[in-house]
């Protein structure tokens, strides 16, 4: 059975998040369990997730899911934003919501930080020949 689409395709946060993952090397994009998750043979960024709380699933529409290394990810826990998703965070990986209330909006985030986190994530993930490629680019 097929997971439901989880999100809007003409959601800001999205839209921006696509630009920038689809802006690594050889950088595609396929939907997984019902939300969009950005890949070169491996997954190395999800966009939205669903946490437990009070034993009821949450979802968490605004947010990136990526794999760090052990140093940045522990860092960054510390961080409000910052969760750890179910399935993936024992593998590594780590959430960040980009808005924390109802009323942020698109401008209020720091994009570059967002950038940042992508990138690390897939370092992790694109192997040496496509991070070369990455690196080539300044």
């Amino acid at each position: 059975m097929a997971h439901p689409q989880m999100f809007d395709d003409a959601d800001p946060f999205l839209a921006r998040v696509r630009e920038l993952a689809l802006a690594l090397p050889d950088a595609a994009e396929k939907v997984s369990h019902g939300r969009p998750a950005f890949f070169t043979t491996k997954v190395f960024a999800y966009y939205g997730w669903s946490v437990k709380a009070d034993g009821e699933w949450v979802q968490r529409p605004h947010c990136v899911v990526v794999l760090l290394d052990p140093g940045e990810r522990e860092a960054l826990l510390a961080d409000e934003r910052s969760f750890v998703p179910p399935y993936l965070g024992g593998a590594g990986w780590l959430g960040v919501d980009l808005d924390l209330t109802d009323e942020a909006s698109v401008n209020d985030v720091d994009w570059d930080e967002v950038a940042e986190l992508l990138d690390a994530s897939y370092r992790m993930t694109a192997g040496p020949r496509r991070v070369a490629a990455l690196e080539q680019r300044g």
